[in-house]
C-alpha cells in the first residue's frame, strides 16, 4: 500500500529526474557550442609550424641582429635582409675596391629593393655586375635617363634588373627589381681611388653610412603686382630638389638591433716596407706576408654599418716617399700620376706673418653626443693655440647663428678666456643653417690688408643637403679668404668637406674620436701656421698633356701636390714649379721612370669630372657646356655621374604574370655617436612598420611616396621612416587559447552546477 509519503518522495525523485535531465541536456549543448568554437578558433589561425609557410612568423626577441622586422596582418615577419662584402685592394698609389651587396628576400612576395649608401666621393664607379644563382650580368653605362628607362621596362617584364646611380659624388642608390620569394641576389659594383698622403702617413677611408640630412625648405616669394590686371605671381626654388633620394630610413638605435652586417677586407701592397698598421675605429687582423704587404680583416667579423672604416700606414723608415710617379697606357694614350710633396720651411726662418681667424662651430642637432664633444675640444685646443699678434672671432650655428664679437678681436688673454666660456657652454640642437654661417665667416672688414693671412677654420659633421648653395657662396665670398674644413664624428659628409675645401683653397682634416682631437688638430695648425706653397704650375717637355687640376691648388706643409695627366706619349719630363713662403721652388721629373700603376686612367677622368663640376659651380662654364663635357668623359670611361648610371638587366624572366611586385626602401643605422632625439626631436613615435614597404608600379617607383615620419622634427629636415610599433604576437605561438576555452568550460560546468545545488536545497 503506497503512504501519502511514498507518494510525495516519488513526485520529488520524478520532478528530479526531469531537471537532471533538462540541465544534462543543455550542459551537453553548451559543452557542443563551446567545442565547435574551439574548433573554428583553432583553424583559424595558420599555425607556425606549417609546411605550407615558406616563412614563419617571428617573435621579436627572436630576430637576429643584422635583420627587421615587418609588421602584417598576423603579427610580425622577417623582412628583407642586406648583407655587404668590402674587398679594398691597395696598389702602391691606387685602391680597388669591390663592394657586394647581397639581397635575401625571405618573405612570401615578390620585392624590389632600394638602398641609399656612401662611397667615397674620389672614388670612380666603373662596374656593376649582378648574379642570379649561377649566371653573372655585367652592366652597361647609359645616360641616366636611359638607364632608368631600360631599369622600368624590365621591372614590368618581370626580369632581374639591377640599377646604380649618383644621388651626389658620395652617395649612390642601387635598385633591384623582381627578388623572388625565398631568393638572394647579389650585386656587386667596383670603384678605382687615389690613396691619400698627409706627411708620412699614407691612408684609406671606406664610408658606410649616409647620415641623416638637414634639407633646408624651398624659398618662396610672393610678389605684389598692384591692380594691374596680373594679379599675384609666385616662385619656389627648391635647395634640394632630390631630398627624397637622399633622405633614407634611420633607425633608432635605441629601439632597433644594429642592421646591415659589413665584412671589410683589406689586401695592402703599399710599393715599400711597412711599418705602423692602424685600424682607428674597428679592431682588426693583421697579417704581414712580406715586408711590403699587409691583409687586414675585422676582428670579430661582420659589423654594423654605422660609421666609417679607415686605414692608415707608415713606411718602416722614419721619412716618407716624398715623390712618386706612375703611368698607365689605355688605348691610344699613356695617363700619369704624381705624387709631389715640396720641402718644409720651418717659420723660424721668417718673420711669423699676423692672421686673422674665424672659427666656426655646428652645434645643430646632428652634432648631439659625441660629435659636440669633439668639436668643442677641437675648438678649445685651437683657441690655445693662438698667437699675441693673431686676430680672431667666433661662430656658432645650428638653425640661428651667434657672431661672439662684433668684430674680429686681438688673441688676448681675457678675449680668449670670453671664447673659452662661449664655446664651453654650447649645447648640441636644432637644424643645420650653414649656408648663412658661411657668409658670416667670409664677411671681410679687412679685405685691404694685404699683410695678415685671413682663414677661416669650420667644425661641422657636413650633414646637409644643399651642398650646392654652399660651394656657391664660398665660389662668390671667399676673396682671400683660405677655408680649413674639420670633419666631425663618426660618418661626416666628405663631399662637402673636400669640395668646399678645395674652393676655399684651404684644406680637410677628419676628427673621428676625442683621443684623435690633439694629434689631428696639431697637424691642422702645422698648416695654418707655416706658408703654403703657391703659384704652382707644370710644364712638360715633350708630350702634349691635358692636365687635372686644370688650376693647381696651394699645397700645405705635409702634403703632397697630385697630378693626373693624359699624355699623346710618354716622353720627355715634367717639370714643377712654385713658391714655398717667400723662396722659389721646383723639381723635374722624368717620365722615363714612371712605374706601372693600375686605374689611373678612371683616376684622371674622374678628377676631369670634377673640375667640370667647379667650373660649373664658380660659372667659369655655363651648365650646358659642363654637362656636355662630363657626359662626353663618363660614356667614354664608362663611369657613373650624375648624368650617367650602370644598369645590369637579366634577360630571363622570373616574375609571374599577375604577380604582384611591393618595394622594400631598405633602412640604414644611425651613424655612431649620433643622438637620435637631437637630430629627430623628442616627439612620441608613430606605430608603424619597418622597412617601408608598398606596391611598385611601372613608371618611377617613388612617386606617392607614403614613407611615415618617425618624429616629428622640430625644424624642416630628413624625413625618416617609422620604428616598429609595439608588437603584437601571432596567436598560435602559445597554447594559451585552449587553455582559455578550457577554463570557460569548466567555469561553465560549476556554474551549472552551483545553479543545481541552490534549486535542490531551495525550501519547496
Amino acid at each position: 500500500m503506497t503512504t501519502i509519503d511514498d507518494a510525495s518522495e516519488t513526485s520529488q525523485q520524478t520532478r528530479l529526474s526531469r531537471r537532471m535531465r533538462i540541465l544534462l541536456f543543455f550542459l551537453v549543448e553548451g559543452i557542443a557550442a563551446l567545442a565547435i568554437g574551439f574548433a573554428a578558433l583553432f583553424l583559424s589561425f595558420d599555425p607556425v609550424w606549417s609546411a605550407e609557410q615558406p616563412h614563419a612568423v617571428l617573435r621579436p626577441g627572436t630576430a637576429r641582429s643584422g635583420s627587421l622586422l615587418l609588421k602584417t596582418d598576423d603579427g610580425y615577419t622577417d623582412a628583407l635582409r642586406l648583407g655587404i662584402d668590402v674587398d679594398l685592394t691597395v696598389s702602391g698609389p691606387t685602391i680597388r675596391a669591390r663592394v657586394t651587396q647581397i639581397f635575401r628576400n625571405p618573405t612570401r612576395d615578390w620585392m624590389e629593393a632600394t638602398y641609399v649608401y656612401p662611397l667615397p666621393a674620389g672614388g670612380a664607379v666603373d662596374t656593376l655586375k649582378m648574379v642570379v644563382g649561377d649566371r653573372v650580368v655585367v652592366g652597361d653605362i647609359k645616360e641616366r635617363q636611359q638607364a632608368r628607362a631600360i631599369y622600368e621596362q624590365a621591372r614590368s617584364n618581370g626580369q632581374k634588373a639591377a640599377l646604380t646611380e649618383q644621388e651626389r659624388p658620395n652617395i649612390f642608390t642601387n635598385s633591384v627589381a623582381n627578388i623572388g620569394p625565398g631568393e638572394t641576389v647579389l650585386v656587386q659594383i667596383e670603384y678605382q681611388e687615389p690613396v691619400q698622403q698627409d706627411g708620412n702617413e699614407f691612408s684609406l677611408r671606406v664610408p658606410m653610412v649616409v647620415g641623416p640630412r638637414y634639407n633646408p625648405l624651398p624659398v618662396v616669394q610672393s610678389v605684389d603686382l598692384r591692380a594691374d590686371g596680373n594679379g599675384w605671381g609666385t616662385t619656389a626654388t627648391d635647395p634640394v630638389p632630390d631630398r627624397d633620394r637622399i633622405s633614407p630610413t634611420a633607425l633608432d638605435p635605441a629601439e632597433n638591433a644594429p642592421i646591415n652586417p659589413t665584412r671589410i677586407t683589406v689586401h695592402l701592397q703599399a710599393g715599400f716596407p711597412l711599418g705602423e698598421v692602424k685600424s682607428h675605429f674597428h679592431q682588426v687582423n693583421i697579417e704581414s706576408p712580406d715586408t711590403t704587404t699587409r691583409v687586414i680583416t675585422l676582428a670579430g667579423g661582420p659589423v654594423p654599418a654605422d660609421r666609417d672604416f679607415e686605414l692608415t700606414w707608415k713606411p718602416a723608415a722614419e721619412t716618407a716617399p716624398s715623390v712618386g710617379l706612375f703611368r698607365e697606357h689605355v688605348g691610344k694614350s699613356d695617363y700619369l700620376l704624381a705624387f709631389v710633396t715640396p720641402p718644409s720651411i720651418e717659420q723660424a726662418q721668417q718673420a711669423p706673418r699676423p692672421r686673422e681667424v674665424i672659427f666656426v662651430i655646428d652645434n645643430s642637432g646632428s652634432m648631439g653626443g659625441t660629435s659636440i664633444i669633439q668639436a668643442k675640444a677641437s675648438l678649445l685646443y685651437a683657441l690655445g693655440r693662438l698667437q699675441p699678434t693673431d686676430r680672431f672671432n667666433v661662430i656658432r650655428f645650428d638653425d640661428t647663428m651667434d657672431v661672439l664679437f662684433p668684430a674680429p678681436v686681438a688673441a688676448t688673454s681675457s678675449n680668449i678666456t670670453n671664447a673659452t666660456s662661449f664655446v664651453s657652454a654650447l649645447q648640441a640642437r636644432g637644424g643645420t643653417e650653414m649656408v648663412p654661417a658661411m657668409r658670416a665667416a667670409l664677411s671681410d672688414t679687412n679685405r685691404d690688408d694685404a699683410d695678415t693671412i685671413r682663414q677661416v677654420v669650420f667644425l661641422t659633421d657636413g650633414a646637409i643637403g644643399n651642398e650646392q648653395q654652399l660651394f656657391e657662396t664660398i665660389g662668390a665670398l671667399r676673396g682671400r679668404s683660405r677655408i680649413f674644413m674639420v670633419g666631425i664624428g663618426s660618418a661626416p659628409n666628405t663631399y662637402l668637406m673636400t669640395r668646399a675645401a678645395e674652393l676655399g683653397r684651404g684644406t680637410f682634416t677628419h676628427i673621428g674620436s676625442v683621443e684623435q682631437v690633439e694629434e689631428r688638430m696639431r697637424g691642422l695648425f702645422a698648416r695654418l701656421e707655416n706658408p703654403a706653397v703657391t703659384g704652382l704650375s707644370a710644364k712638360f717637355s715633350d708630350a702634349t698633356a691635358d692636365l687635372t687640376p686644370a688650376a693647381l691648388p696651394d699645397v700645405y706643409r705635409d702634403e703632397p701636390l697630385v697630378l693626373a695627366a693624359k699624355l699623346d706619349r710618354l716622353a720627355g719630363s715634367v717639370e714643377i714649379k712654385g713658391r714655398v713662403g717667400d723662396r722659389p721652388w721646383s723639381v723635374t721629373l722624368p717620365l722615363a721612370n714612371a712605374a706601372d700603376g693600375k686605374g689611373l686612367s678612371k683616376l684622371w677622368a674622374r678628377r676631369k669630372i670634377a673640375d667640370a663640376e667647379v667650373a660649373r659651380t664658380t660659372r667659369q662654364v655655363s651648365p650646358e657646356d659642363a654637362d656636355k663635357t662630363i657626359l662626353a668623359l663618363a660614356l667614354e670611361h664608362q663611369l657613373v655621374t650624375r648624368l650617367t648610371s650602370l644598369v645590369a638587366v637579366d634577360n630571363t624572366p622570373s616574375r609571374p604574370d599577375g604577380e604582384p611586385l611591393k618595394l622594400a626602401e631598405l633602412p640604414i643605422n644611425l651613424p655612431a655617436g649620433w643622438d637620435f632625439a637631437k637630430v629627430f626631436g623628442e616627439h612620441p613615435r608613430q606605430p608603424a612598420a619597418a622597412p617601408t614597404e608598398r606596391r611598385a608600379e611601372s613608371g618611377d617607383a617613388r612617386v606617392g611616396d607614403s614613407r611615415v615620419q618617425v618624429a616629428s622634427l622640430k625644424r624642416p629636415g630628413p624625413v625618416i621612416a617609422p620604428t616598429p610599433a609595439p608588437v603584437q604576437l601571432p596567436k598560435t605561438a602559445t597554447d594559451a587559447e585552449l587553455k582559455m576555452i578550457a577554463g570557460v568550460i569548466l567555469l561553465t560546468v560549476s556554474l551549472l552546477f552551483l545553479v543545481f545545488n541552490r534549486r535542490q536545497m531551495s525550501p519547496r
